[in-house]
């Protein structure tokens, strides 16, 4: 039997686990829109208490969702430059790229060191796949990121835990380094901003709601020298898991409860 992996985080890096759990067990329901075996593989061999997150259904729910809008979301970006350049931001333990590649694309896996510590023993990844330790915040990084033409910065579950001066550093840096950059950014609600006791796993690991965005509109002071694409929403991926949403996706309430995607672009 494997020897199990310890894990020693708290906070909002301690979030990962709880979306790593989340995707393992969608993954074992019957009608699945994907399937995550590395996810369902390794929440065994984590030695970790998931019980919190066995019990979370809104956290459950809104990860799955973003999931699957985020997948679509990227596929679509990725079929349209086949020879882009990826960088998962926060990236924790996702496995985005294994759903996505196309066997040409080159993927980079950012987040802090011991984020990437526990990753690189969990996963065994090379070639057109590279993880860098190293905080978003610290201008470092970009050395790392060796990308001709088409950038695609995948920023998710990150924004809601960082300050807003900590977001405009992050988008000053892709803007200040990299030409030709997609960026997709998963925001929390507004409404929601300061209320993580709704989601009790994540209120556990002490990491807190403290940003919040609605449109592009809403960060247009922070995203200067980029231009607005779309303001999406996970709403689709909750009636994927929740098809009696249906009857209320139109109503305004729903848009302003709702995590928001902007996607926007170098100008």
């Amino acid at each position: 039997m494997a020897e199990k992996i310890k894990v020693k985080l708290n906070g909002t890096a301690e979030t990962m686990l709880q979306s790593f759990y989340a995707r393992a067990k969608y993954s074992k329901n019957k009608g699945h829109k994907f399937y995550d075996a590395k996810a369902v593989e390794l929440v065994e061999r984590i030695d970790y208490d998931f019980s919190l997150a066995e019990g979370d259904s809104t956290m459950s729910d809104g990860v799955i969702a973003r999931t699957l809008v985020f997948d679509e979301l990227v596929k679509d970006f990725v079929s349209r430059n086949p020879d882009c350049t990826v960088v998962n931001i926060a990236c924790g333990l996702d496995t985005r790229f294994y759903r996505m590649d196309n066997g040409r694309l080159k993927w980079f896996n950012l987040d802090l060191p011991e984020i990437i510590e526990i990753r690189n023993e969990i996963f065994d990844e090379s070639g057109r796949v590279l993880n860098i330790g190293c905080s978003v915040l610290d201008f470092s990084w970009v050395k790392n990121i060796n990308a001709d033409g088409k950038v695609l910065f995948v920023v998710e579950g990150l924004s809601m835990y960082l300050t807003k001066d900590e977001n405009a550093k992050m988008l000053e840096i892709i803007r200040e380094n990299f030409k030709s950059a997609t960026v997709m950014l998963e925001c929390l609600a507004k409404r929601w901003v300061n209320r993580e006791k709704i989601e009790k796993s994540i209120e556990n690991t002490g990491a807190k709601f403290i940003f919040g965005a609605d449109s592009f509109e809403d960060i247009a002071d922070i995203a200067g020298g980029f231009k607005k694409i779309n303001d999406d929403n996970i709403t689709r991926g909750m009636i994927a898991l929740h098809p009696v949403l249906k009857l209320f996706e139109k109503l305004p309430v729903v848009d302003k409860m709702t995590e928001k995607i902007l996607v926007f672009e170098t100008e």
